[in-house]
């Protein structure tokens, strides 16, 4: 379900004309709905109203300070795996107990900054990184509050870059041997052992995975208990997926009954760090065609490129293109793809899309996910902006990058300058 509809063959978000703001800001740019992000936090978090929980949304899927704010503001915290996405959720407001700090490379200085912060607590990833909380911990005084990640082995069956569940994927400690480092843990001066996390992927359109991790993991709390380890938090993580085209992923609310069928008999307060399922259909890149071209096979070229939406180019996902106006028109068979210098430049390939002419108006659907924050400046372009819409009107979250923002911080040394 989302907001973007057409009206008089005009692709509207809610009840703003897509070509108005495309106007009045350029393109591309990547433009979100308020209605869909609301609707689809809810419809996720009230699968899970009658248990003690806490939704921390994963900041690195979408991390404007903006729509950071917007979930806070509905109850919800959020999942960060660097520092800059902590700045980014107390810069949004977010309460820093609903703050869970998951990764597998923190650094000393991210993790200062998260414990003067507050938060609620670390995912931990290995027995190295422990060491290390624990001596932070101690220089600064404090108790650092720990949940590790454990690796149920459980095969998510999804896209190979995007699996973090199997013995091969490099997240987690192995389920078999994490009693020994929870043992561990539990003997240091400086550590409060809080939780278990367990996240096996994204994208996953069963539920089967999610109950077969969880009922290891219940195990796993069970051998705890008997080692006198109590569990306050059980982090479930995210990664229920989304359509993109022909996927069919369950709905939030029968992931949730079952996942609270298999929870039964576990006092504790389950985490849970959605992230696409929340954003990917509440938001679109927009961008302008700026050339066609036709030998053997047809090229729509248009002013948005792999540095913008990489997911096309990194894992061959599927996003579906339609016009911004006039939504009839005739298909064609083409590529479409942008200006950056490379082959894998490409937004959509031998796809049916919308035939296109200089100055038409096109939307990449579902990009909300994954799709900004992915965003670099390979040869030397600026970012997009981003727009968020409520009702009848438009606000930009996110200038468009200038190109003095592209050498900000560069200098040449003063051994050029004599040259």
């Amino acid at each position: 379900m989302h907001h973007f509809t057409y009206l008089n063959d005009s692709m509207f978000c809610e009840e703003v004309a897509v070509a108005e703001i495309a106007r009045e800001v350029g393109t591309p740019f990547y433009l979100y709905s308020t209605a869909t992000l609301t609707q689809h936090f809810k419809a996720f978090d009230s699968a899970f109203a009658d248990i003690p929980h806490i939704t921390c949304f994963a900041a690195k899927a979408c991390s404007n300070i903006a729509i950071l704010r917007l979930f806070g503001s509905l109850g919800g915290g959020t999942d960060i795996v660097s520092g800059g996405e902590l700045f980014r959720a107390r810069s949004a407001g977010v309460d820093p107990k609903r703050i869970v700090y998951s990764g597998v490379g923190k650094t000393a200085e991210e993790i200062r900054y998260a414990l003067e912060t507050g938060i609620l607590m670390f995912n931990a990833e290995s027995e190295q990184e422990l060491n290390l909380i624990q001596a932070v911990a101690a220089e600064m005084n404090v108790m650092a509050p720990v949940s590790f990640r454990v690796n149920p082995d459980v095969d998510p069956k999804t896209h190979a870059y995007i699996s973090t569940g199997l013995a091969k994927n490099k997240f987690g400690i192995p389920i078999e041997s994490a009693i020994e480092v929870y043992r561990l843990a539990k003997q240091m001066a400086n550590i409060e052992v809080v939780g278990v996390s367990c996240h096996i992927g994204s994208q996953l359109t069963q539920v089967a995975p999610f109950v077969e991790s969880l009922a290891k993991v219940k195990l796993f709390i069970g051998m705890l208990k008997d080692a006198g380890i109590t569990i306050a938090y059980l982090d479930l993580g995210g990664g229920l997926g989304i359509q993109y085209k022909d996927e069919e992923p369950p709905h939030p609310e029968a992931y949730g009954q079952a996942i609270k069928k298999e929870l039964a008999g576990l006092d504790c307060t389950l985490i849970l760090e959605p992230g696409r399922v929340i954003v990917g259909n509440a938001g679109v890149l927009i961008t302008k065609v700026l050339y066609t071209k036709e030998g053997k096979k047809k090229f729509i070229i248009v002013d948005a490129g792999m540095n913008d939406l990489a997911r096309p180019s990194l894992y061959d996902a599927h996003h579906s293109i339609q016009a911004v106006t006039n939504p009839g028109r005739e298909k064609v068979v083409a590529d479409v793809v942008g200006p950056i210098c490379e082959t894998g430049d490409f937004l959509a390939r031998e796809k049916q899309v919308p035939a296109a002419v200089s100055d038409d108006l096109l939307a990449v659907m579902s990009a909300g996910a994954y799709g900004f924050s992915m965003s670099s400046n390979y040869n030397s372009r600026p970012r997009v902006a981003e727009v968020l819409v409520k009702h009848d009107q438009f606000h930009v979250i996110r200038a468009r990058e200038e190109y003095e923002t592209l050498i900000q911080g560069e200098m040449i040394p003063d051994f050029l300058k004599e040259r």
